[in-house]
């Protein structure tokens, strides 16, 4: 039987009480399952950590020790148990070590998406797919108005560009597609990153995937106009509002962060609403609950078939 409390926001997040854990919790918890390193999933200060190598070795990166007193990590479809339930880790094809949670309570299998991708994507590992009675996805884009366009033919928009180009983007997961896919697709750009995407780039590469090249920004090398890209994180970005000599891009999969119509870049590391219909195809639950975003779309055009639940 599916139990409706399985999973429940408290002050902390997503908690199961079953076992005494958290999903990604929003604050330091006693036990966390974190699905993927980016900073509103993988916070600091938990006293105990499951995730995969990739996950705690970015979160060890930023956080230092404080990515948690207890570390375990726990390779892809490798189950292990928390109290009565069994978790397994399921590739979701989001950045390096993103993972969906499957867990598994009394027979009935519960699957956590996390934040996931269905796209082509060199830097990560491909989703894969896995079947439950419940699952549990994310909504960020869970709109039939929104459907992503071909990732390559958005970052060929960079290669018509002749002047130098600032390139917005998240430093961890974006940043890194993006190298590779300026190397696969516009190679005849130089590629620049600012000095925090750096270290992140070289965890990439331990965990065996390859960027391509690029190098470190100075200012002297952007003064010249030599079809340069400087990918830079948010902060950044922002400070250079009035940047000259440069085109401004910001690669989002959300309109309200493209900087103007003209120079748009809608590259998205989430599942849009097809995508979130594949995963239901391939997934086959018997209900569904949605969170991290509107789940309304989905209650209406599966009101006659499966059950909706939006648990935010």
């Amino acid at each position: 039987m599916i139990l409706d409390d399985f999973l429940k926001f408290d002050a902390n997040g997503l908690y199961c009480r079953y076992a005494d854990f958290y999903l990604d919790p929003q604050q330091p918890v006693k036990t966390a399952v974190i699905s993927h390193a980016h900073a509103d999933h993988a916070v600091s200060g938990n006293a105990t950590v499951y995730a995969t190598p990739a996950t705690i070795a970015f979160m060890q990166l930023r956080y230092g020790k404080s990515a948690g007193r207890e570390l375990y990590t726990a390779a892809y479809n490798a189950p292990f148990t928390i109290g009565e339930v069994q978790i397994t880790f399921i590739s979701a094809g989001h950045m390096p070590g993103s993972a969906q949670v499957l867990m598994d309570y009394k027979g009935i299998q519960y699957l956590y998406t996390g934040d996931y991708k269905l796209q082509p994507d060199d830097t990560c590992e491909p989703i894969e797919w896995v079947q439950a009675n419940v699952l549990i996805t994310e909504s960020t884009f869970a709109d039939p108005a929104t459907q992503h366009p071909d990732p390559v033919q958005e970052i060929k928009k960079l290669a018509d560009v002749k002047s130098n180009i600032l390139l917005g983007a998240y430093g961890i997961g974006k940043s890194q597609r993006l190298i590779r896919m300026i190397n696969d697709h516009a190679p005849q750009k130089q590629i620049l990153v600012h000095h925090k995407v750096m270290p992140i780039n070289a965890v990439y590469q331990r965990f065996g995937f390859e960027l391509g090249p690029h190098q470190m920004y100075s200012r002297k090398l952007m003064k010249e106009q030599s079809e340069y890209v400087y990918i830079v994180p948010p902060f950044t970005f922002d400070s250079y509002i009035r940047a000259t000599g440069v085109r401004r891009f910001f690669a989002s999969g959300w309109k309200k962060l493209q900087v103007n119509q003209q120079d748009t870049l809608f590259i998205s590391d989430h599942a849009d609403w097809n995508d979130i219909l594949e995963a239901i195809k391939q997934v086959k639950p018997q209900q569904i609950w949605t969170l991290h975003g509107d789940g309304r779309h989905l209650k209406e055009h599966f009101k006659d078939s499966i059950v909706v639940k939006i648990l935010n």
